[in-house]
């Protein structure tokens, strides 16, 4: 099989991966069928496309202790499977956090990963550029609780300070981000 082959169907199995986790989802009971809540399956099928490892790396990287990073990219993965052009199904989700169209997304001020990606000189589609504006609103908005991640010790206590403070989820399902977090600390952590 020739490059491009093998990349049209990386890119391919990209886009059904979640919908193949949704419909899981919806047969086992979790999660909404529309996707109103994020993608849901099971702790073993959620390590999908090697963007959650680049994502925990990144947060380690800043700082956090690998509890608190394995915390966060949970999150993402029952938010989007850590997919940058993930697009809420029937709503304004956008991203691998699903910022909202219409606010952080492209409108709040001084607050939206349009401005930021252009200021940066990137794609806004780019995980390295959402993975940075993810940072930079821990960073300089406290009301999304940098601090309370930080404080936390546990994998549980690191995902909900997350999911409440920076994804303020309707639906939240802690439960799968909880699984989803413990099992990219178990792939990805170093085990201290």
């Amino acid at each position: 099989m020739d490059v491009a082959s093998v990349t049209t169907m990386q890119h391919m199995l990209r886009k059904l991966a979640p919908l193949a986790l949704l419909s899981l989802a919806a047969l086992s009971g979790c999660g909404g069928a529309d996707g109103s809540d994020g993608t849901s399956g099971s702790a073993d099928s959620e390590l999908t496309n090697g963007n959650e490892k680049i994502a925990f790396e990144y947060f380690v990287g800043k700082g956090l202790s690998e509890t608190q990073a394995a915390a966060i990219v949970g999150n993402l993965q029952q938010e989007s499977t850590v997919n940058p052009h993930s697009v809420q199904q029937g709503g304004p989700g956008r991203g691998i956090a699903q910022w909202s169209v219409g606010a952080r997304w492209n409108v709040t001020t001084d607050d939206n990963l349009a401005s930021f990606a252009k200021n940066e000189g990137a794609s806004p589609l780019s995980l390295e550029t959402q993975l940075g504006f993810i940072w930079y609103e821990l960073e300089n908005f406290p009301r999304y609780g940098l601090s309370s991640l930080q404080d936390a010790r546990t994998i549980t206590a690191a995902t909900v300070a997350f999911q409440k403070d920076f994804e303020a989820c309707g639906a939240c399902n802690s439960t799968h981000r909880v699984a989803y977090a413990r099992a990219v600390l178990a792939a990805y952590g170093s085990g201290q």
